[in-house]
């Protein structure tokens, strides 16, 4: 599993060795948690798995932050649908899908 942490950009060795007692202790748990409810997205959620296998980990959440900053989705299905339409398509507008 720390191969997989690693190499997924979890960066577990780099990031826990600073902070105060229970700091990196917290740290490494909330990465833990992350990469399990990642693990769930992309069991659970068909939009979410479809949008991950189209672009790579750092390209996806790029794009989540980028539509996140400027268009406010009415909810997670929603934004899943724009990230996963088809960009050969005639050009769609965020208001399509809000």
């Amino acid at each position: 599993m720390d191969y997989t942490l690693k190499t997924q950009g979890y960066h577990l060795e780099h990031n826990f060795g600073h902070g105060k007692e229970y700091l990196s202790s917290f740290l490494f748990t909330l990465n833990i948690l992350s990469f399990l409810f990642h693990t769930t997205l992309d069991f659970l959620d068909e939009d979410y798995a479809q949008s991950r296998n189209r672009l790579s980990r750092i390209e996806f959440f790029k794009a989540i932050d980028v539509l996140t900053r400027y268009i406010c989705f009415d909810s997670w299905d929603t934004l899943m649908l724009f990230v996963n339409r088809d960009r050969d398509s005639p050009r769609m507008y965020a208001s399509d899908f809000i």
